[in-house]
């Protein structure tokens, strides 16, 4: 594969691309400026697999190297870096033919994501199949998830139109991709788009391509994603926050086979299976006049539902112990194991951002972790306080089953059984915290030295009964 080019003034910038680039072992080349890599091709140079460029640095801009390279390689991807808020830069990329833009500051996972995108589009249009696409994969022991490994493995000799459902984080585009990857289509790309992420504007020419000309600035002819997935599978990722006009475009498509490049008068016959997902609920949407009910019922229908993190805890250690080997493979050290305690309790938690919300917090105990092996106290500040409730409710839960037995077994004693306990441990611990001293430890329990030494004599915990190693003295 021929090597990325990184065009950036900024030297962290591309600092932090050539990292990531090395970890994944994608060949790559820097440049400092536009001039820079124009003049490598002024040279003959054979040029990048993929071109990633910022938009604003000294000299010539992105949107120049872009111009520039898309008149002499009409096909080469070209990812334009830009700020956020700058939406007519944005604009002018894509009118002026580049594959994507990548807002900063931008998530390193998002940046290499969308890099191996341009990558697989690249290979395509000269042939070459879909094998960079480094998709992990899907591991889950649970009930539920065995359910979704029945539907991928039904959906292998279908063609059908896929909706898959489930919470932000819980997997749905790995879903799709090992759809794809099991279906008829599997020689063909496999290309995804999230259409909650890009402004409405550009939407319709992501999708259908443009005409050169149809707009000011296009100055090249543009594949849109129906075109890109030609043959293969394309993921409407995020359909439920797709705007209501392109929502009746995308109808019009699956309804008559065929759509028009923005600015074109030729149809185009549409060849993919659409792969729709969604966090959602698309009834209650319908209902509410925000998502055609015609559109609806076109894409449900086979419906795979995946299941959130807590519906699944059986899968949390596989998963734990499968992300801290990841990480330490994507971080050049060694792995770190999990305690017990530490699994039993992640296994506990609700993860209200799924599985990548478990992947991001190994990869934070990959890098923060003192030791080789991660402790209950190792655990991040957040979840170590959900640990405290946990434990309070565990406890508590505890008292209220050993109150219901003790309702069956001893009535008319329960309060003078479980009062003789809970002041049994509670003088027992404190002592043991003290080393024994009274008076300290009647000012730890906020009680009486008196009351202390009445409760000893009392429960028995002065005259060699007591169990507790360090036996009060003081």
């Amino acid at each position: 594969m021929k090597p990325v080019w990184i065009v950036d003034d900024d030297k962290s910038i591309r600092w932090v691309l050539e990292k990531t680039l090395s970890r994944e072992q994608v060949p790559f080349k820097s440049f400092a400026s536009a001039s820079e890599a124009l003049s490598q091709l002024d040279l003959g140079r054979e040029p990048p697999q993929v071109l990633l460029s910022d938009i604003r640095m000294p000299g010539e801009s992105g949107l120049d190297l872009l111009k520039q390279v898309k008149e002499r390689f009409p096909s080469l991807p070209v990812i334009i870096m830009t700020a956020y808020s700058d939406l007519d830069s944005a604009v002018a990329a894509f009118q002026g033919g580049a594959f994507e833009y990548l807002p900063k500051p931008f998530d390193v996972d998002q940046a290499l994501e969308l890099i191996r995108r341009a990558i697989d589009e690249s290979l395509h249009q000269v042939g070459a199949s879909d094998e960079v696409g480094l998709v992990p994969e899907i591991l889950g022991q649970a009930p539920a998830m065995q359910e979704v490994f029945r539907a991928i493995g039904r959906l292998s000799q279908s063609n059908a139109t896929v909706m898959i459902t489930g919470e932000s984080g819980s997997g749905k585009e790995l879903v799709a991709r090992a759809v794809h990857r099991h279906s008829l289509r599997s020689d063909k790309p496999f290309i995804a788009i999230n259409t909650a992420a890009i402004p409405k504007e550009l939407l319709e020419s992501e999708l259908f391509g443009h005409e050169r000309g149809a707009f000011t600035g296009a100055a090249v002819q543009r594949r849109g994603r129906f075109e890109q997935a030609e043959g293969g599978t394309l993921f409407l990722d995020e359909i439920g926050d797709m705007p209501s006009e392109l929502q009746t475009r995308l109808l019009r498509v699956l309804s008559d086979g065929n759509y028009y490049r923005v600015g074109g008068h030729s149809p185009i016959k549409a060849n993919v299976r659409i792969i729709a997902a969604t966090h959602q609920n698309l009834e209650n949407r319908v209902k509410e006049g925000l998502f055609r009910e015609d559109l609806f019922h076109r894409l449900n229908v086979i419906r795979v539902r995946l299941p959130s993190l807590r519906e699944r805890r059986e899968d949390i250690p596989i998963l734990a112990r499968h992300f801290m080997h990841k990480s330490a493979q994507e971080l050049g050290v060694e792995a770190k194991r999990f305690s017990e305690a530490a699994l039993k309790h992640l296994a506990s938690l609700d993860f209200p951002g799924n599985v990548r919300q478990l992947e991001n917090i190994c990869h934070w105990l990959t890098v923060m972790a003192p030791g080789q092996q991660v402790d209950l106290a190792d655990l991040p500040a957040e979840l170590r306080d959900t640990a405290l409730q946990s434990a309070a409710a565990d406890w508590e839960s505890a008292l209220a089953q050993e109150v219901n037995r003790l309702l069956v077994d001893s009535g008319g004693k329960v309060h003078e059984i479980l009062t003789n306990s809970f002041e049994r441990v509670l003088i027992t611990r404190a002592l043991a915290h003290t080393g024994g001293r009274r008076i300290e430890a009647a000012l730890a329990l906020g009680i009486g030295r008196n009351t202390i030494t009445r409760k000893i004599q009392e429960l028995g915990l002065d005259d060699g009964r007591n169990s507790d190693p360090l036996r009060a003295t003081g």
